[in-house]
C-alpha cells in the first residue's frame, strides 16, 4: 500500500486518515496538524523522509503561481529543508487543474438561478486558476488578497491588478513569517464576521476555506461556496449562514474534502515518482498530473447543504 501524508501547520483538530483505491492501487492518506508549530512540522518531515511515498504541505504553500511566474515563499521553504528523499507537493498542481473548471460547474448547475455573475475570490495569488476561471466565464470579480491576508481594506477587480500586486508585493511578503498572512493553529478556529458588504455583493464565495469561514457573515442565504478542505464543522457553519450549495474542488472522502496538497500527494504516490517536484519548471509534471486526474475522473463536486 502506498502512503501519502500531509503535514500541516494548521489545527490538529482537522486530522484525518482514510484509505482509498485509485486505478487499482490502495493508498493511505493521512493528515497531521501541528497547531501552528512550524518547527514541529519540519521535524515530522525530517523523521518521515524516505518512509512514505509522498508529502503534502498543509496549512501553507511553498510558493505562488501567478501567470507563468513562480514566486517561492521563503518562510515556508524552511518547512522542508531536511527532506532529501520523499517528493513534496503543496497542491499547486492539483488546484491549477481542477479550479480551472470551477466557474463552468457553477454555470452548468446554477447559471440560470444567479441574479448577478459576481465572484468574491478571497485569495487570488494562491488560487490563480479560480481568478482565470471566473474571469473567462464573464463574472465580475472582487479579489480580496489585500483584505483577507493583510487586513488592508482594498479590493482588486481584475486579473491584471492581481498580477501587478503579485509582481511587486509577493517577493517582499515571501520573507515575512507565514502566520502574518494566513491563520495557523488555533487561529483557524476563529470566526468573526467582517467585510460584510463584499460578501453580500457576491453570488459566489470562492477560494481558501479558512479565509471564507473566518469572516463569514451570519446571513449568506442563497450564496454558493466554491472551496476545498472542508470539514463537518465548516459545512455546519455554511448551513447556519443559509448557504445551500457547496462546490468542492477536491473529492469528498469519508465525510470531508481534503486539501489539494493531500490529493496531489496521493497522485504523486500513485505515479511512484521518486524525483522532486519543481513547480518552477513543471510543464511535464502537470501533463502527467492532468492525465491521471482525467483517468480517475476527478471533477469539482456539488453538495446540497440544506
Amino acid at each position: 500500500m502506498k502512503t501519502a501524508i500531509s503535514i500541516s501547520i494548521g489545527s490538529s483538530k482537522r486530522d484525518k486518515t482514510v484509505e482509498i483505491e485509485l486505478l487499482g492501487e490502495k493508498i493511505r492518506l493521512e493528515r497531521r496538524g501541528t497547531d501552528g508549530d512550524m518547527d514541529a512540522a519540519a521535524e515530522l518531515y525530517r523523521t518521515l523522509d524516505g518512509k512514505v511515498d509522498a508529502f503534502g504541505v498543509g496549512g501553507a504553500v511553498l510558493g505562488l503561481q501567478v501567470r507563468d511566474i513562480w514566486y517561492p515563499l521563503q518562510s515556508c521553504q524552511a518547512l522542508i529543508k531536511h527532506v532529501k528523499i520523499t517528493p513534496v507537493v503543496d497542491g499547486t498542481g492539483f488546484k491549477t487543474i481542477l479550479e480551472r473548471k470551477a466557474a463552468g460547474v457553477v454555470e452548468k448547475e446554477f447559471g440560470n438561478q444567479l441574479e448577478h455573475k459576481r465572484a468574491l475570490i478571497v485569495s487570488g495569488v494562491d488560487r490563480y486558476a479560480l481568478v482565470q476561471s471566473f474571469t473567462e466565464a464573464g463574472y465580475e470579480t472582487l479579489i480580496g488578497d489585500l483584505m483577507f491576508a493583510m487586513g488592508i481594506p482594498i479590493a482588486m477587480h481584475t486579473e491584471p491588478a492581481l498580477a501587478r500586486m503579485a509582481k511587486y508585493l509577493v517577493p517582499i511578503l515571501s520573507r515575512v513569517p507565514f502566520e502574518w498572512l494566513y491563520p495557523t493553529g488555533e487561529e483557524q478556529e476563529k470566526h468573526e464576521p467582517k467585510y460584510i458588504s463584499s460578501y453580500e455583493w457576491a453570488s459566489v464565495l470562492s477560494g481558501d476555506c479558512h479565509y471564507i469561514t473566518r469572516y463569514l457573515p451570519h446571513n449568506m442565504h442563497g450564496k454558493i461556496v466554491v472551496t476545498n478542505t472542508t470539514t463537518a464543522d465548516d459545512r455546519e457553519l455554511f448551513k447556519k449562514a443559509g448557504i445551500k450549495h457547496l462546490i468542492t474542488t477536491t473529492p469528498m472522502l469519508d465525510g470531508r474534502s481534503f486539501g489539494t496538497n493531500m490529493m496531489e500527494a496521493a497522485l504523486v504516490a500513485l505515479m511512484d515518482r521518486k524525483e522532486a517536484v519543481d513547480y518552477h519548471n513543471s510543464a511535464e509534471y502537470l501533463r502527467q498530473l492532468e492525465y491521471l486526474i482525467g483517468e480517475i475522473g476527478y471533477e469539482p463536486e456539488v453538495q446540497e447543504l440544506i
